[in-house]
C-alpha cells in the first residue's frame, strides 16, 4: 500500500513539475506568439488601448528629400483608444494596406508583429516600459518608398481615362529597394479605419462590389500579357545561348514570317523589318515581331523559360508581402510556332507591373537581379534599431557583357528615331537618356477594347539609379500610354524635367 501511494505521489510530482515547466515556458518564450494570434479576445480588445506603431516612406532621405508618415494612430477624443489614420489615403493604400476591427493588408499585416509591438525582440521594450509605468506602444517601421516617386506614379495614372487600370514599380537596381508602388484604381484606407463594425461591413461591402475593383493591388496582383517587353528576355537568351553574338548580329525578320504550323507571324500593321536582315538592335528598336519570332523559335521554349526564371519569373515572391507570380508556361509539346509566340510575349506569358520593373533592374545592374523589398528598418519605441535590411542578391540571369548588349539595345528604342518609344521618352527629360522596352499586349477582349500597353525602362541609362515597370490595362501602345507614366516616375526621383 505505501509503495503505491509512493508511486502515486511521483507521478503527481512529475506532473506538477511539467506543469509549471509549460507554464514558465509560455510566459518566457511564447506570450509573444499567443498574444498576435488573431482569436485571442483579450488582446482584441487591448490592441485599440495602446499606440500602434507608425509606418513612414523614408526613401528620399539621403538624397535631400523628407520621410514621410503614412500611417499612424491617434487617439480618440475623450477615450483611451487609439485610431489608425492614413494621412495620405489612397496615394499609399498598395503599400500600408488598412488596419481594420476585422483584418489587416498590406504593410499592416506583413509587419503586424513589429507595428503591434508583439515581436520577441521586442520583449525587453516591454518589459522596461511596463516597469517605467510609459504605455505599450509599437515599432515603426521605415519603409524604401521615395515619396517623390510614389506620389508621381499615383497622379500620372490619375490622368488616365476612366476605365484604364494600371500598376506602377520603381526599384532601386543596385539594391533592390522598392521606390513606388502604386495602383488605379484604389481605395482610401482611412474608410476602414471605423470602429463601428456595422458601418466597417457596408464599406468592406461596397468596396467589394465596385467593378473597378478598388482593393486589388495592381503593381502587384495584375498579371498581364507583357508583350514585346518580353523582348528583353528573349534577347537575354539568345545572347546568352550564343545564338547571337553582339548587337550587330544580323537576325532574319521576313514579313511575314511562316511558322512551322502554317500560320503566319506579322510585324505591327504589316510593316517590314529594315531590310528582312537587319541588326538584332535594329529589330529590337523597331520591336520587329518576326525577328524575334524565329530567335525565339531558334533558341527553344526550354531556354526561354529557365532565362524568363532566372529573371524572377516562375517564382513565388514576397517584398513582404506575397505578390502574384508572372509566369511563362511551355506550350504544349514544346510547340516551336507557339514558342514564337511565346518570345513575343503572347501565348500564356503574363507578367506583374513589378516583374516588369524587376527585369529592367537586372539588366540595369550589370545582370544581376537582387531580391526586391519594402522594409528598410525598424525602430523600437527607445528608438533603438531592431532591424535593417540587407541587400540580396537572388540571381545572376545574364553575365555583365550580355546586360551591356541589351542596354544598348534599350537606349535605342528611346534614342533612335524610329525607336518604339522615341516620341514620348526621347527628350522628356533634359540631359538624361532613359533604356527601354516598349510592349503592346494583345488581350482579346477586355473593358475598353484595346491592347494592353508595357512599359519597362531604367534611368539614367549609364549610370541606373531607378527602373521602372509600368502595365496600363487596355491602354493601347506603349509608348503612348504606358511610357508617359515612367517617365514622370523618373523626373521626380531624379529631380529632373
Amino acid at each position: 500500500m505505501n509503495r503505491a501511494l509512493f508511486r502515486l505521489s511521483l507521478a503527481c510530482l512529475a506532473m506538477f513539475l511539467l506543469l509549471l515547466l509549460n507554464v514558465n515556458y509560455v510566459q518566457a518564450f511564447d506570450a509573444n506568439s499567443l498574444a498576435g494570434r488573431p482569436g485571442n479576445v483579450r488582446i482584441f480588445d487591448q490592441q485599440f488601448q495602446y499606440q500602434r506603431g507608425s509606418i513612414i516612406a523614408a526613401g528620399d532621405t539621403g538624397r535631400g528629400g523628407q520621410s514621410v508618415k503614412i500611417a499612424d494612430s491617434q487617439l480618440v477624443k475623450g477615450t483611451n483608444i487609439y485610431q489608425r489614420s492614413y494621412p495620405f489615403g489612397p496615394t499609399y493604400a498598395p503599400v500600408t494596406g488598412y488596419d481594420s476591427i476585422f483584418g489587416k493588408t498590406g504593410i499592416e499585416q506583413a509587419e503586424e508583429k513589429y507595428l503591434a509591438g508583439t515581436a520577441s525582440n521586442l520583449t525587453v521594450h516591454n518589459l522596461i516600459g511596463l516597469l517605467t509605468g510609459k504605455p505599450k506602444q509599437g515599432a515603426t517601421v521605415y519603409l524604401t518608398i521615395s515619396p517623390k516617386a510614389q506620389q508621381a506614379a499615383y497622379q500620372a495614372m490619375l490622368q488616365l481615362e476612366p476605365g484604364h487600370e494600371a500598376g506602377v514599380v520603381a526599384i532601386n537596381p543596385s539594391t533592390g529597394a522598392i521606390l513606388a508602388l502604386a495602383s488605379n484604381p484604389t481605395f482610401d484606407p482611412n474608410r476602414y479605419t471605423t470602429l463601428d463594425g456595422t458601418k466597417l461591413d457596408k464599406i468592406d461591402l461596397q468596396y467589394r462590389k465596385d467593378p473597378t475593383q478598388p482593393l486589388l493591388n495592381r503593381a502587384t496582383n495584375m498579371a498581364l500579357p507583357p508583350g514585346s517587353s518580353f523582348k528583353v528576355i528573349t534577347s537575354a537568351a539568345a545572347f546568352s545561348a550564343g545564338n547571337v553574338a553582339n548587337t550587330s548580329t544580323a537576325v532574319n525578320a521576313p514579313q511575314p514570317l511562316n511558322l512551322p504550323n502554317g500560320h503566319q507571324l506579322n510585324n505591327d500593321g504589316g510593316e517590314t523589318c529594315g531590310d528582312g536582315h537587319p541588326p538584332i538592335i535594329q529589330a529590337f528598336w523597331l520591336s520587329c515581331n518576326t525577328a524575334f519570332g524565329q530567335i525565339g523559335m531558334n533558341v527553344g521554349a526550354r531556354k526561354l523559360q529557365q532565362t524568363a526564371t532566372a529573371f524572377g519569373w516562375n517564382q513565388a515572391l514576397s517584398i513582404p508581402f506575397p505578390v502574384a507570380q508572372s509566369v511563362t508556361p511551355l506550350p504544349q509539346g514544346l510547340d516551336r510556332s507557339l514558342t514564337a509566340y511565346m518570345a513575343i510575349g503572347q501565348l500564356s506569358d503574363v507578367a506583374t507591373p513589378l516583374q516588369e520593373a524587376m527585369d529592367a533592374a537586372a539588366i540595369a545592374n550589370g545582370g544581376q537581379l537582387l531580391k526586391p523589398y519594402l522594409v528598410q528598418s525598424v525602430q523600437a519605441p527607445d528608438l533603438s534599431t531592431i532591424y535593417n535590411a540587407n541587400r540580396s542578391p537572388m540571381s545572376q540571369p545574364v553575365t555583365s557583357q550580355v546586360a551591356g548588349e541589351i542596354t544598348q539595345m534599350m537606349i535605342d528604342v528611346t534614342q533612335q528615331p524610329t525607336g518604339t518609344a522615341f516620341a514620348t521618352a526621347n527628350s522628356s527629360i533634359a540631359g538624361v537618356e532613359i533604356a527601354g522596352k516598349t510592349g503592346t499586349a494583345e488581350n482579346g477582349v477586355n473593358n475598353v477594347g484595346l491592347n494592353d500597353a508595357v512599359f519597362t525602362c531604367f534611368a539614367p541609362a549609364t549610370h541606373p539609379q531607378i527602373a521602372v515597370g509600368v502595365i496600363v490595362k487596355g491602354g493601347g501602345f506603349g509608348a503612348d500610354a504606358a511610357a508617359p507614366i515612367a517617365v514622370k516616375v523618373i523626373q521626380a526621383y531624379l529631380g529632373v524635367h
